[in-house]
């Protein structure tokens, strides 16, 4: 893990915008005419997908894949204009908000910038460029073996660094050298020290396929000595059986658990429910108090949180990559989610998040039981993930408790706790110490 990753990273919420998708304008100023009510939700990081020129050769769809890049200096002309971005960054800035930029550089268009005039960086098979994954038709992948590349590289991420970006969320990191992204935490470090990056990690059965056809896959593990923060894509499989079916919760704890003695001390996994790649949770979960525990739940994961714009509208459609699909703000403030995700932020503020004793315990209910304790506080999160009946055993001494998530009161007796349909989240001393 690189030593100079700041821990407070774990308190933070990262805000995953698409912005073709976002707002009706389509743009990067609708985007940035939406930051009050991103700020009000609880937002420490706006991520942008991509918003550079989009290739032409090949592309998906009537808009093509932001995915497939044409030039990493310049802005899409669809999304505005470089001084639209600046003015993002500024106004993002003004609300204490940073910016995430995703970063892509695996692969580029197959009829970029880099391709055309250098088409010695480019990966090639049987003498075309190409890739390594067989169904990205629409991109090519870069060749590492070009030192020119990575100077290339290099200046252009310390060219939106310089700019006031404050951080890059990285496309399939695992597929590009760790000894690049060794020098670029060097590099970008010494522009801004808390520069963040953020690597889109893979789930274990790519990394393998990857291995197998005799290229290069770094592990999750590997990717901290580089990354401050990584995706839980390593257990995204397990989460993603349970969401869809209803079972499997225990293993997907288990899988939680593992993470704390798999990765180095000071890692971060950045836990959410859905993203761009993946189906919406409200798709998956139509039962109103299981999808408002799944969202508390991910605050309180240990790790930063990551939403999708959308999640907080209980969006079911998955916007398109490829064509105009718009995010459905409709239904905002449908089951008080905004109200729910606010108050989930302000908890996720308490240092407790940060420096206590983080553990999650068996229960035999579906539920997932979270407690957080430095020195004699006790932070103790409880999620009805089932949205069931049943006692929990705590730690907390009996007496009635204010539940923070919404101030209503509940009784410990016996040193248990009837669970509710909402999650409950209770502050005080643990047992055995004194009072």
């Amino acid at each position: 893990m690189a030593k100079d990753t700041n821990i407070n990273l774990r308190n933070q919420v990262i805000y995953q915008v698409f912005p073709r998708q976002h707002s009706k304008m389509g743009n990067l100023k609708g985007v940035t005419q939406d930051l009050d009510r991103i700020q009000e939700l609880g937002v420490d990081i706006l991520y942008l997908l991509p918003i550079h020129p989009i290739g032409e050769k090949n592309k998906k769809g009537k808009l093509g894949c932001p995915y497939s890049i044409k030039d990493y200096r310049t802005i899409h002309p669809d999304l505005g204009t470089l001084r639209d971005f600046k003015e993002l960054i500024s106004e993002a800035h003004k609300r204490d908000i940073k910016i995430m930029m995703d970063i892509v550089l695996n692969h580029t268009s197959r009829d970029s910038f880099i391709l055309n005039t250098h088409p010695s960086w480019m990966f090639q098979k049987n003498g075309d460029f190409g890739g390594k994954v067989g169904d990205w038709w629409d991109v090519a992948d870069l060749d590492y073996s070009n030192m020119g590349l990575w100077t290339e590289l290099l200046r252009m991420l310390k060219y939106w660094a310089k700019l006031g970006v404050d951080g890059y969320r990285c496309d399939v990191a695992s597929l590009v050298p760790l000894d690049f992204w060794l020098l670029v935490r060097k590099e970008l470090k010494r522009i801004n020290p808390n520069f963040i990056l953020l690597a889109e990690s893979i789930d274990l059965g790519f990394v393998k396929e990857i291995r197998d056809a005799g290229f290069e896959a770094s592990s999750d593990a590997e990717l901290y000595q580089a990354f401050d923060m990584e995706y839980d894509y390593d257990i995204w499989s397990t989460y993603a059986h349970y969401l869809e079916t209803k079972d499997g919760l225990k293993a997907w704890v288990r899988a939680l658990r593992n993470q704390e003695s798999r990765y180095p001390r000071n890692y971060i996994k950045v836990h959410g429910l859905e993203n761009h790649d993946r189906t919406r949770a409200a798709m998956l979960v139509k039962d109103e108090f299981r999808l408002r525990n799944l969202n508390a739940l991910m605050y309180l994961l240990k790790g930063a949180t990551f939403l999708y714009a959308g999640q907080e509208a209980c969006e079911e459609k998955l916007e398109s990559l490829f064509d105009l699909d718009p995010v459905d703000w409709s239904t905002l403030g449908k089951y008080d989610m905004p109200q729910l995700l606010r108050r989930c932020y302000q908890i996720k503020k308490d240092p407790i998040i940060v420096d206590g004793v983080y553990k999650i315990h068996d229960t035999d209910l579906e539920v997932v039981h979270i407690t957080y304790q430095l020195k004699n506080d006790i932070l103790e999160c409880i999620f009805n993930v089932g949205n069931t009946t049943g006692v929990i055993q705590t730690l907390l001494f009996d007496g009635f408790y204010s539940n923070i998530i919404n101030d209503e009161m509940v009784e410990i007796k016996n040193h248990k706790l009837e669970i509710t349909s909402e999650p409950i989240i209770l502050k005080g001393q643990l047992i055995g110490h004194i009072q």
